[in-house]
Parts: structure tokens; sequence; C-alpha cells
């Protein structure tokens, strides 16, 4: 029987311990999903169960493998009750009134367990000792000898803080929008804040007589960046990864005879622990707390640097706007939220990396079992992942774009980033009006937003090359590639030459088309496609 996608097997209530009932719903594999022939896709194992277990949104504590492993065992051990509602959402398929009949069914079948152990128990210690009788008894009638278990691994795995199952959890858990929304707040309060102390809008004359704008608001990579690319950046990361957890991944591992055991998805994360920490190391310690004290904190207690005035050090050349000790507390907090948002952009750039590894291995069992025939049903499911990891691309290179524009207008004699940007533009349609000048200032960004950039460009590289999207797909992949190229292109020639902003304006107005049509197949195309395919 069918139940929401996935195979349904009634409660029996034939008086089956939980050992015996346990065993004929593993051998059916009730509560798995049907194969794309609308067939089984075989038993349950250990890792498919832990990992289905763990997969449960309600399930923030997830399941031990060890625990599971004891259930298909031939031992006494039963089962917890809390462990009990996750089975019963398993082999109910999700279904309440279906998950309800299967909780009393296994919770009585764990009753009747622990009946049968404490009469054979009795019978065999009953010329035992008075004391060692009861302490038998005791071990006997305890129905939570499972749960202590559990208990301790729990306690284990918290005392091992695993940072890449709980960044991972942060994209993958709850709604797809609840990463972004926190992005958005947090960009949002420090806007708030930016106007409450005074700096969201500030205006200061620098020695060459130019009146500049570096108030908060007016910086595209405190405002444009957190408040809309970044935001973006971990929705598409977040689609794509559930589709690949939730769906691709079932789909194409259907196709074999039973499922993959061998590597389940958590055990892919873990992998990946130690590029985790590596990041988080990295944003945070040296991209976070080291630019903080470099860029903000040692000029704001020496009175001077070699850095351009920007909203976090204008109370050197204004002290009358923001006190010292404001100004420090506000930067503070604003390069937190900076570094804690970049290590999440990378830890979603891992998960890209992630996903891509995982098909193409799962692709190589693939191929020596059923050579090229897994190629047409997987056709789609490659160009869709390869879709979102050009999207996903494609914001990353806008994010740095964002930085190094910032940067650069900073060091200019422009008086604020949107007449600096439309000034080079004028530059070359008018020859005889004159482009802004630059001055040397020490940027750090120019650095931070290249590993942005290059970071973003090298996953997708990866993907084109590992996914193999193949001959239906090729035209599409290379007009992604041309406009990742272009972007990246884009990014490096920012203030390099009079004129810049042209090619920035064309490069950036084709990577918003190519978020909603990454294969820019268009209309007329795709109106004779579905015409041809008709006919």
């Amino acid at each position: 029987m069918e139940k929401n996608g996935k195979i349904f097997v009634a409660p029996p209530k034939d008086g089956s311990d939980f050992k015996e009932l346990f065993k004929q719903l593993a051998a059916v594999g009730a509560g798995r999903p049907v194969g794309t022939d609308g067939f089984p896709q075989g038993p349950w194992t250990p890792e498919l169960l832990a990992e289905a277990i763990t997969q449960i949104d309600s399930n923030r504590a997830g399941i031990d493998l060890r625990t599971v492993q004891l259930w298909f065992q031939e031992n006494d051990k039963g089962v917890s009750p809390s462990n009990i509602a996750w089975l019963a959402r398993i082999f109910g398929c999700d279904d309440k009134e279906a998950t309800s009949e299967w909780l009393l069914e296994l919770s009585a079948a764990q009753s009747r367990l622990i009946a049968k152990r404490r009469d054979s128990r009795k019978s065999a210690t009953s010329t035992a000792l008075p004391d060692m009788a009861r302490a038998v008894t005791f071990d006997s009638e305890t129905p939570i000898s499972d749960e202590v278990t559990e208990w301790r691994q729990v306690s284990q795995e918290k005392k091992r803080f695993n940072l890449a199952r709980r960044s991972e959890a942060l994209f993958a858990s709850g709604s797809p929008l609840n990463l972004p929304a926190l992005t958005f707040a947090g960009a949002s309060a420090l806007g708030f804040l930016s106007y409450i102390v005074g700096i969201h809008s500030v205006t200061y004359n620098r020695p060459d007589g130019t009146s500049k704008q570096v108030g908060f608001l007016w910086a595209p990579n405190w405002t444009l960046l957190f408040m809309i690319l970044l935001p973006l950046f971990f929705w598409l990361v977040t689609e794509l990864l559930i589709f690949w957890k939730r769906d691709a991944r079932f789909s194409l591992l259907a196709q074999t005879e039973q499922f993959e055991a061998d590597a389940p998805w958590s055990r892919n994360i873990e992998s990946y622990s130690h590029t985790y920490w590596a990041v988080f190391v990295i944003c945070v310690l040296i991209a976070g707390v080291l630019q903080w004290i470099g860029v903000c904190l040692i000029p704001l207690l020496n009175g001077g640097g070699d850095y351009a005035t920007s909203w976090g050090t204008i109370t050197i050349v204004q002290p009358d706007l923001i006190s010292v000790p404001t100004e420090i507390a506000f930067t503070g907090l604003a390069y937190l939220y900076m570094c804690l948002c970049f290590y999440l952009f990378f830890a979603g750039l891992i998960l890209l990396h992630t996903i891509i590894h995982d098909f193409g291995r799962i692709e190589e069992g693939l191929m020596h079992r059923l050579g090229g025939k897994h190629r047409s049903e997987g056709g789609e499911i490659r160009m869709r992942v390869m879709r979102g990891i050009f999207r996903c691309t494609i914001v990353g290179v806008l994010i740095a774009i964002c930085m190094k524009v910032q940067s650069s207008y900073l060091s200019s004699n422009g008086g604020d980033i949107v007449t600096w940007i439309l000034r080079d533009f004028v530059s070359v349609v008018y020859p005889d009006h004159h482009a802004a000048n630059s001055f040397a200032y020490r940027m750090p960004t120019h650095f931070s937003s290249l590993l942005v950039a290059i970071s973003a460009c090298v996953v997708f590289l990866y993907g084109s090359i590992r996914l193999n999207v193949g001959d239906p797909f090729r035209e599409a992949l290379w007009k992604m590639s041309a406009v990742v190229g272009l972007l990246f292109a884009t990014y490096l020639l920012i203030d390099v030459f009079d004129g810049f902003s042209i090619l920035l304006i064309a490069g950036v107005l084709i990577a918003a088309y190519g978020l909603f049509d990454p294969e820019f197949a268009l209309p007329q195309s795709r109106k004779s496609e579905s015409n041809h395919g008709i006919s």
C-alpha cells in the first residue's frame, strides 16, 4: 500500500513483540519512498533508518547510528519512548492518523518485549541470590535502557560540538526563509542603530577639497550586500540543498537495487568538518577580529591611519558627530555580524561543493552498475543542480563587486557613490569630461572581495567539470560559463580604466537576467522547442 509516496504497512496487531515486529517492517522497507518504477526501494538498513529519523524536522537532536544498529541485532534491547515516536512517524508515512496507530502498536510491542524479558530472566535467575535477582529484575523491567544509551551518546555529541552538522542544519532545517530573514533582520538592525548614533548619512570635507559621503546607509557593501544579495544567496543554497537531500538524491539512488548505505548524507557533511573549522577561524578571527582591530580600533584610538575615512572612523575627522567609545562599540557589533554572515556564506559554498561531490560519487556507482542508461533520467536533475549552482555563483560574484565598488569609491574623489559611477560613465560618453581620480589608501577589502569572487567561481568550475551535463545541455552550460567569466572580468576591472562603469552596468544587468533564466533561452526558442516536442 502507498501513502504519501511511501510504502505503508498497516499495524498487524498480531501480538508480536518489538523485535519481531521491527524485523518484519525493516525487511519490507515500511516507510521508505516508492521507487520511480512504483516498486519498493528495498529493506531498511541501520544507516538509512538513522538518516531518515535525523531528517525529521522536529527531531533536533537526531539519533546515533549505534542506537539504530541495536534494533537490528538479536539482543534484549528495546526502544525508548522518544524513539518510538520517531519510528511511528517513519512507519506512518507522515500521516497523522497512521502515525497514531503505529504509536499505539509500537508501544504495545515494546511492552510485550519487556514482559517477555522479565519472564525469561526470572526463570533464569530463580536460583540466584536475592540481591542479584533484584538487580536482574530491575534491569529487565527498565524500558529505557536504549534511552540511557542514547542519552549518553547525545551527551558525547554535545561535548564534541560538530560545527559541520550545526552549520548544515542552519540551511536545511525549518523554512528556507529562516536564514535569509535573520540576515535581513540583522542588517536592518544595524541600519537603525546607525541612524540612532547619527552616522547613517555623513558628509565630510577631505583636505583636497572633496566633500565626500561616507554614511553607513550609503555603503552598498553594508546595505545591498546584507539586505538583498546575501539573503538571496542563502535562500538559493537552501532551496538547492533541500531539493538534493529530499528529492534528487533518493531519485538517483532508487535506480539501484538497494539504497547506498555506506555513505549517508550526514557522513558526507561530517567529512568536511576540518574545512568548516578552518573557514570559521579565518572569517571570525582574521576577517572579523583582526580586521576590526586594524581598520577601526587602532585608528580610532590613535587618531588616524592609512585607511580611507568611512562611517567606521568618521569620529577622527568629526569628533563632535559621535564619540570614540560609541564608534568602537558600533563598529565592533557591525564587524561581528559581518564575519558571522561571511562564515555562513562560505559554509554555503562548502555545501554546494558537498552536493557536487556527492552527485559525482553516486553517478560513478551508477555507471558501474547501469552504464549509460541512468543518464536520461538523471539529466534533468543534473541540470537543475547546475542551475542552482550558477545562480549562487552569480550572487557570490555580485557580493564581491559590492565590496570592491565601495572600497574603490572611498579612495576616489567622488562626492557620493552614485555620482562617482555616473561621472565615470560620462567621461566616456563625453571625452572632454574628466574622470575621477584615486588616492593611495590601504584597501584590505580588495583582497577579501577577491577571495569571495574566486571561491564562488571555483565552485561553479568544479560543478561544470564534475557533473558533466551532457550534450543536450552543453550549450546552456557554455552560456552560463560565459556569464560567470564576464562577471568575474567585470569585478577585476572595477576602477582600472575610465569607463569601467559601462562594463559594470552591463555585467550586472546580464547577471540579473541570468538569475531568472539561467540557460538564457529566449522565449522564441522555448516556444519552438515546445512545438517541436509536441509535433
